[in-house]
C-alpha cells in the first residue's frame, strides 16, 4: 500500500506559497515529514487528511482519489492534529465511544469491546475514568493515537505529536507509533530531529514549501560522511567563522559554541571530523547548502 502524492501546490491568498510542486511516495511503515515551523508540513498534512484543498496536483491512497473521493479517505484515515480540543468533565472512555459512534460503529457491544482494547493498548486503561482534560500531555497524545485507531485506518497522520511531551513520556510515544507502524502508513510531521531518527525508515525533509530530500535517514546521513567537522570556539569569534566557512548549526556547550562546518577537506584552524547524524542533513538542505556540495 502506497500514498502517491503528485505535483501537490497549494499558495494562500495572502500569497504564501505554502506547497510547491510536492511530489512523494510513501509506503507502509512510519515515514517522517521534517521541517521547521512554517515549511509547508501541516498544510500538506491538511491537506491529505481532505481538511482544505490544493490549487493543483493529485492524491490516491491504493485506488482512492483522495482529492476526489474524500468521505472514502476518511473512512480509512486516523488523524492526530497538532492541538485538539476535549470537553471539560468527559472522561476517556466516554469520549471515546462517543468518537467510536461518530466513525460508525454502532454496534454498542461491539463499541465497548473496541473502547477497552484501545485504551489498553495506549495504556489508558487505568485511568479511563478520569477526565481527559486533567491528563498529561503525553496522556493527551496517547488518547489521540486511541482514537485515531478507531476503524483500523490505513493511514494515520500525527502533526507535531511530541512537542512539550517530557524524555519519558516521548519514549513511550515512540513506542506506541513503532508498534502502529508496523502494519499502515503512519507519517509522523515534526521539527524533531529525534522523532525521525528514532522511529522513521522513510523520510522527507520540506522548506518554504519546497520538498528539499526524500529518501532514507541512512543514505542522507551517507551522502554527507566525511564532510561534517566541528570545534569548540569562543562566542566572538563566532561572527568571523560565519563568515569564513559553511556553518550549518551551532549549539552551546559549557556556555561555548560547538559550531558544525560543511567541508569536503580538512578546513584545518582545529577542526575535527565527526559522523553524520540527522540534524547535520536537516540543515545542510535547510540553508540550501546541498546542491554546492554535489556540484563540488
Amino acid at each position: 500500500m502506497d500514498l502517491i502524492i503528485n505535483n501537490l501546490s497549494k499558495t494562500y491568498p495572502n500569497g504564501v506559497k505554502a506547497l510547491d510542486n510536492i511530489s512523494l511516495t510513501i509506503p507502509t511503515g512510519m515515514f517522517g515529514l521534517l521541517g521547521p515551523n512554517g515549511a509547508g508540513k501541516s498544510t500538506l498534512m491538511r491537506t491529505i487528511a481532505t481538511l482544505q484543498e490544493p490549487d493543483s496536483g493529485s492524491i490516491n491512497l491504493d485506488d482512492i482519489d483522495v482529492l476526489v473521493h474524500k468521505h472514502e479517505l476518511r473512512k480509512v484515515l486516523g488523524y492526530l492534529p497538532q492541538e485538539f480540543g476535549v470537553y471539560p468533565s468527559v472522561s476517556a472512555i466516554d469520549l471515546l465511544n462517543h468518537m467510536a459512534v461518530l466513525k460508525g460503529v454502532s454496534n454498542g457491544k461491539e463499541r465497548k469491546e473496541l473502547v477497552l482494547a484501545l485504551l489498553e493498548r495506549v495504556n489508558l486503561y487505568d485511568h479511563r475514568k478520569k477526565a481527559v482534560s486533567g491528563y498529561s500531555g503525553g496522556m493527551k497524545q496517547r488518547f489521540g493515537i486511541a482514537q485515531a485507531l478507531i476503524g483500523n485506518p490505513k493511514l494515520i497522520i500525527v502533526d507535531e505529536p511530541t512537542a512539550g511531551l517530557d524524555p519519558g513520556e516521548r519514549n513511550r510515544f515512540y513506542n506506541l507509533l513503532s508498534e502502529i507502524g508496523e502494519n499502515v502508513i503512519v507519517i509522523l510531521s515534526t521539527h524533531i530531529v529525534d522523532d525521525v531518527k528514532e522511529l522513521c525508515s522513510n523520510m522527507a525533509i520540506i522548506n518554504d514549501g519546497k520538498l528539499l530530500y526524500n529518501g532514507t535517514p541512512l543514505a542522507a546521513t551517507n551522502a554527507l560522511e566525511g564532510k561534517i567537522w566541528e570545534k569548540v570556539i569562543s562566542k566572538n569569534e563566532l561572527p568571523q567563522y560565519q563568515k569564513d566557512f559553511t556553518v550549518i548549526s551551532t549549539k552551546l556547550v559549557t556556555g561555548k559554541p560547538l559550531i558544525h562546518v560543511l567541508n569536503e577537506n580538512d578546513p584545518g584552524n582545529g577542526f575535527k571530523r565527526v559522523p553524520v547524524n540527522l540534524e547535520d542533513v536537516f540543515f545542510t538542505n535547510i540553508m540550501g547548502h546541498v546542491e554546492s556540495l554535489i556540484e563540488a
